[in-house]
């Protein structure tokens, strides 16, 4: 079994404009790609588990996801720091739109993309780790069996008292750094 890094995408990898649907809308948070590679680097699988519910809402289509996820991934490709496996939900129990509209077992905190990425690349989740900007993707994380877990992000004083125990980081940089430094 292999240790994966898993992350949500809106506010960790990319500045979440709210609803980043859009090439145009899309913007890499400076470092993310080193990151991804040192994560690599440090014998990490790169796990991309995201809600989607802009989908579910009406505000851009799968299509436009899967056009925005092949941008972000031809992109970090030239720092070798694409995602191994990206996972989503499309669904929300209050979509405008039927057929996203349900409750299911992958949208956070529920831990389904988690474990749906454990059988895909025989991931050891008790090893692994959750980056995240809202205590649901922790929670979702520590549903599946993962124990580190850190926020990270603009969201940190709002959320750290809605989940424990995490580690705080100001973003992915800050989160390879502490990892480096606990190797050593």
């Amino acid at each position: 079994m292999r240790k994966a890094a898993f992350f949500d995408r809106d506010g960790v990898i990319n500045i979440d404009y709210g609803f980043v649907g859009k090439i145009e809308n899309y913007d890499i948070i400076d470092g993310v790609p080193q990151g991804l590679k040192s994560l690599r680097d440090l014998g990490y699988l790169l796990v991309l588990v995201t809600n989607q519910s802009g989908i579910a809402r009406g505000k851009y289509t799968e299509s436009d996801f899967y056009k925005v996820t092949a941008f972000m991934q031809a992109n970090l490709a030239l720092y070798d720091a694409q995602f191994d496996m990206i996972c989503f939900c499309p669904h929300h129990p209050d979509a405008p739109i039927e057929k996203y509209r349900q409750v299911c077992h992958c949208r956070k905190p529920k831990p389904g993309m988690f474990l749906d990425a454990q059988k895909a690349l025989d991931i050891d989740l008790e090893h692994s780790l959750m980056i995240g900007d809202h205590a649901s993707d922790l929670i979702a994380a520590s549903n599946a069996g993962i124990k580190e877990c850190y926020l990270v992000g603009d969201h940190l004083e709002s959320e750290k008292a809605k989940f424990s125990p995490l580690k705080l980081a100001k973003n992915l940089v800050q989160v390879v750094e502490n990892l480096k430094n606990e190797k050593k």
